[in-house]
């Protein structure tokens, strides 16, 4: 997610326990980064958050999308002579 998809005033509420050394480790963390207890726990959760949505290996589409995407992994791949080249060239530690 990002700023562009969010209303200029932050309106809901996450409220949570910590016990008092992940709340020091998250202090340690933001103050070097110099951000904001708020901002840097909001940042690593939708960094996760996205992580774990893009390690999703089921998902669900309409036929529309589902038709479109099957007609992308059935079209070839153009040839491309510096990809054959490179995926054909031994890697330089076995050389």
């Amino acid at each position: 997610m990002t700023l562009s998809d969010t209303p200029a005033r932050r309106t809901s509420v996450i409220s949570l326990r910590a016990f008092p050394a992940q709340r020091e480790l998250i202090g340690r963390a933001c103050a070097a980064s110099h951000k904001k207890m708020t901002d840097f726990i909001l940042e690593a959760s939708c960094r996760e958050a996205e992580q774990v949505l893009c390690d999703r290996r089921h998902f669900i589409l309409d036929e529309k999308t589902f038709s479109d995407f099957e007609k992308a992994l059935e079209t070839p791949l153009n040839e491309n002579k510096a990809i054959r080249n490179l995926l054909l060239s031994k890697a330089p530690w076995e050389k």
